[in-house]
């Protein structure tokens, strides 16, 4: 159900397009809530269907152009709403964790290569996080906005900065192949 919602917090902070919308999720939303372009576009009929969004009236000609979507005020009221509604943290499911849980029994054969790749992601989603918070969050940025933004993006970097220490730390259980250099 968190799409719709995505998407509402997306247009509300800037009416859009659907290209423009996959756009920004690529660069910011996504990075918490994926969503293939296809889901997006799907999620925008059905959102306009519901009344929670319209789009906008176009100066360009009806063939080719692009629709962009605003939010209406039923759409206002839903995301209000859900963003009220409590809900339970979800259960942690990862396929590293329980691959890790199953190599306990039949062997570690080719975990740890798969291991140093993760690693490496996790390094340089980190610091993709990093230079976005520097760039979007100087000192002095601090509107009631701005804070619950930034706290969406700390919640990334502490997160990758536990997967980073945590695989760092979990390899030291595995020895380095032969030639290769600890990471």
């Amino acid at each position: 159900m968190s799409l719709p919602h995505a998407i509402l917090t997306a247009l509300l902070e800037k009416p859009s397009s659907g290209l423009e919308l996959t756009r920004r999720f690529d660069k910011s939303i996504g990075y918490f809530w994926s969503a293939t372009h296809q889901q997006i576009y799907r999620e925008l009929g059905k959102l306009e269907g519901e009344g929670f969004i319209r789009a906008l009236a176009s100066t360009q000609p009806a063939r080719g152009q692009k629709k962009s979507y605003e939010v209406l005020p039923a759409g206002r009221a839903e995301l209000a709403r859900w963003t009220a509604v409590p809900q339970d943290p979800k259960p942690m499911r990862d396929a590293m964790l329980l691959r890790l849980r199953a190599a306990a029994v039949v062997g570690t054969e080719g975990l740890a290569a798969d291991m140093r790749r993760h690693l490496d992601l996790h390094q340089s989603q980190l610091a993709e996080y990093r230079e976005i918070e520097k760039r979007d969050f100087p000192p002095g940025r601090d509107s009631p906005q701005d804070r619950l933004r930034h706290l969406v993006l700390r919640a990334g970097i502490d997160l990758e900065t536990f997967w980073a220490q945590w695989l760092t730390e979990a390899l030291k259980e595995f020895p380095e192949p032969p030639g290769e250099p600890e990471h």
